[in-house]
């Protein structure tokens, strides 16, 4: 019988030493980080859901290339292995990929970073993906049973199909559970390596949702759900549908979409009955309108009405920054500060302006020759400096993001935040009745 492992690279990354000292001294920092460092991998499960018989499938996640996965590998002697990983962990992957090559194994490797630098991932696998899996993973496994593999397949103009994941894989009881209800999105921020990086923005229908709702349920009666969209409320369609599939789960759930939220009265007075606890909102950048952001582009002020009403339904709000877009200064990111002090956010997000390959960011730094020849790919954390910044020092920047950090982070800030959050909640009947 064939098989097939699936190897995704997760866990969090940094490069630079005095950002890990700053999450072990200020543990408010982590909180979201980690959270998300330990969802599962969707794209690896969702192909799995897509393998028929006779291929028997494999899921290994791991956040680092050790020994251990080794040993796990060898012992299997899968006929393929199929890894996936970010762009910081890119070169892990390759190494891996490499050494598994060298021990006679097929290598499948795919995911946005392979997709936008195909010519450099080919060098370390058998097989590269680029773009959507599902829509060539039938055909490559076909190919694979016949002997004649091909060295590349791209999902561009090949039908697509929704896949079920693979739920069964993760461990019985798990509480966090990511479910994706649309991919990409309908707006192209120039810094945005999700949005247009695997395939145009499409929307999942709601039957299939509840199905996949009720095979996570059928593990845990309970779950807490991550939302793997990049901006849920972007739909045009059935939105309304899929309120009402999340709220007969029982689950209660977080998300990421736009302020244009707030607006919305028609959805504030269903959110939180629906089970929605928090969702994460970009303010992106307070000095730099990004090219793409369409009618998500807007002033602060607009922007913080907009959370007043959200919070007011009883929905969290996580507030993301990006701090370093061109304009930034030392005295930005102090205005930066203060304005986070004095914000009704529940939660923070803040991350360095990161310009991923296949964005347009990445384009335009690199035509601009500002992208920093010593970051390599290990840099790419969203926590490192890896350009050079128009009015600082790539070393400015960095020192004044982590004396921000210290800032929002120090406890006196994430204990004000807490108590907004239960505040808020205090408004939201899915807290009452989500379990333990």
């Amino acid at each position: 019988m064939p098989s097939v492992c699936f190897v995704p690279l997760c866990g969090l990354r940094v490069g630079h030493e005095s950002v890990l000292e700053l999450g072990m001294s200020l543990p408010g920092l982590w909180r979201r980080g980690e959270a998300v460092a330990q969802l599962p991998a969707l794209g690896t499960l969702t192909l799995a859901g897509a393998t028929p018989e006779p291929w028997q499938c494999l899921y290994e996640p791991s956040d680092r290339v050790d020994s251990r996965l080794k040993e796990k590998l060898a012992s299997a002697q899968p006929d393929l292995v199929a890894v996936s990983a970010l762009t910081a962990s890119i070169e892990e992957a390759y190494e891996l990929c490499d050494w598994l090559r060298s021990q006679g194994i097929c290598v499948v490797l795919g995911g946005l970073h392979v997709t936008a630098c195909p010519d450099e991932a080919a060098q370390h696998a058998d097989v590269i993906v680029l773009g959507e899996g599902e829509a060539v993973w039938l055909d490559l496994l076909d190919d694979a049973m016949k002997g004649s593999l091909q060295p590349q397949y791209r999902s561009a103009g090949r039908p697509f199909r929704w896949v079920i994941p693979r739920y069964e894989f993760l461990p019985p009881r798990l509480r966090r559970v990511t479910l994706q209800t649309e991919r990409g999105c309908p707006l192209a921020c120039e810094f945005c390596g999700a949005s247009r990086g695997l395939g145009p923005f499409r929307e999942k229908p709601v039957e299939l949702i509840r199905r996949e709702l009720a095979a996570i349920c059928e593990r845990n009666p309970y779950p807490r759900l991550e939302l793997a969209d990049d901006n849920t409320f972007a739909r045009t369609s059935n939105v309304h549908a899929l309120l009402d599939a999340l709220q007969q789960s029982g689950a209660v759930w977080f998300t990421e979409t736009d302020w244009r939220l707030g607006e919305r009265p028609d959805l504030l007075e269903r959110l939180a009955e629906a089970g929605c606890v928090e969702v994460l909102i970009g303010f992106e950048s307070l000095v730099f309108r990004y090219p793409g952001q369409g009618p998500k582009a807007a002033e602060p002020s607009r922007v913080l009405r907009a959370v007043d009403a959200i919070q007011e339904a009883g929905v969290a709000v996580n507030g993301c920054f990006v701090v370093g877009a061109d304009g930034e200064t030392r005295q930005s990111i102090d205005r930066l500060a203060r304005f986070l002090a004095d914000s009704p956010l529940a939660e923070i997000q803040l991350t360095l302006q990161t310009p991923f390959p296949g964005t347009p960011l990445y384009r335009r730094l690199r035509r601009e020759k500002r992208l920093l020849p010593d970051r390599g790919w290990p840099f790419y954390t969203m926590f490192d400096v890896v350009y050079q910044p128009d009015r600082m020092t790539p070393q400015e920047l960095q020192q004044g993001f982590e004396e921000l950090i210290r800032c929002v982070f120090s406890t006196e800030e994430v204990m004000k935040r807490d108590r907004i959050r239960r505040q808020v909640w205090q408004r939201n009947p899915s807290m009452r009745r989500s379990r333990p």
